[in-house]
C-alpha cells in the first residue's frame, strides 16, 4: 500500500468524495472483505458491495485476495493507499495559475504554487509507479518563530537572495542531457490551533518538473517575482 496517492481523474475524485465511500476507504487501511466492512460500519452488506466495486473500477481498492467459504469465494479488499490527493488537474479548467499574477507577498499566489506543486509531483509519481521508477525530489519542512513583523521581513529577504544566489550558481541552460526542476519555497503562519494561539512556519521544497521519472538530479530551475508590498499581505 501506498502512503500517499493522487487523484487525478475527475470520477475517481468524485467517488472518492462521496461520505460512504471516504469510509470505506479509510476503513480498508486494513484488508476486509464486504461482511466484514458491513459489520464494522454499520451498513447493508449489498449497499456495501456496490460502492466497492465503484471504489475498485476507479483504481482506489484493490483485491488483496480470495477466500473460499463452503460454496462461496469471499472478496477481501484492501486501499491501494493510506491517504490520497486530489490533483488540480482534476478541476483543470479552472485550476490556479501562479504565471496570471505573480507577487510574492500574496498568499493566494503562494495557494496557487502549492496547487502546481501537487499536480506535477502528482504527474511525475503517477509517470513513476507506471514506469517502476522512482522520482527525485527534495523537501525541507522547518518552523520558525519571529519576534517581530520586521524580523520576518528580514528573513524573508534573506532567504530570497540565498535561493537565488544557489540558483544562478548551479542554473545551465545550454547543458547537454539537463534536466529542468522546480524549486519552490513558501513561509506562512501555522494556524493556531487554538484562538489566540501563534505560530509561524518556513518550508521549502524542490522537486522536478517536466519530462518524466528520474532517479538523478541534474540542472535547477527556479521563478521571480515582483517583491512590491500588497494589501492582502503587506510587508
Amino acid at each position: 500500500m501506498l502512503e500517499v496517492a493522487v487523484i487525478e481523474e475527475p470520477a475517481a475524485a468524485e467517488a472518492s468524495l462521496d461520505p460512504m465511500r471516504s469510509r470505506l476507504l479509510a476503513a480498508l487501511t486494513e484488508p476486509g472483505s464486504a461482511a466484514m466492512l458491513a459489520a464494522r460500519l454499520g451498513l447493508p452488506r449489498q449497499k456495501v458491495n456496490y460502492h466497492l466495486k465503484e471504489l475498485e473500477r476507479h483504481g482506489l481498492v484493490e483485491l488483496a485476495e480470495e477466500r473460499r467459504k463452503g460454496n462461496v469465494t469471499e472478496r477481501v479488499y484492501r486501499a491501494t493507499a493510506a491517504s490520497y490527493v486530489i490533483s488540480p488537474n482534476v478541476l483543470a479548467a479552472v485550476s490556479p495559475d501562479p504565471a496570471r499574477s505573480p507577487d510574492q507577498l500574496s498568499a493566494r499566489w503562494l495557494l496557487a504554487l502549492g496547487s502546481r506543486l501537487v499536480q506535477e509531483v502528482g504527474s511525475l509519481l503517477t509517470g513513476a509507479s507506471r514506469a517502476r521508477r522512482r522520482v527525485a525530489t527534495f523537501g525541507i519542512d522547518a518552523q520558525v518563530r519571529f519576534a517581530s513583523a520586521a524580523d520576518r521581513a528580514a528573513f524573508a529577504e534573506e532567504l530570497a537572495q540565498s535561493v537565488a544566489a544557489l540558483v544562478s550558481r548551479y542554473h545551465d541552460e545550454s547543458a547537454p542531457g539537463g534536466r529542468s526542476h522546480r524549486v519552490v519555497v513558501g513561509l506562512h503562519q501555522i494556524p493556531a490551533a487554538q484562538p489566540g494561539a501563534e505560530a509561524g512556519a518556513a518550508g521549502t521544497g524542490a522537486g522536478p518538473a517536466g519530462t518524466g521519472p528520474e532517479a538523478d538530479a541534474a540542472g535547477s530551475a527556479a521563478e521571480g517575482a515582483g517583491t512590491a508590498p500588497n494589501q492582502e499581505n503587506p510587508r
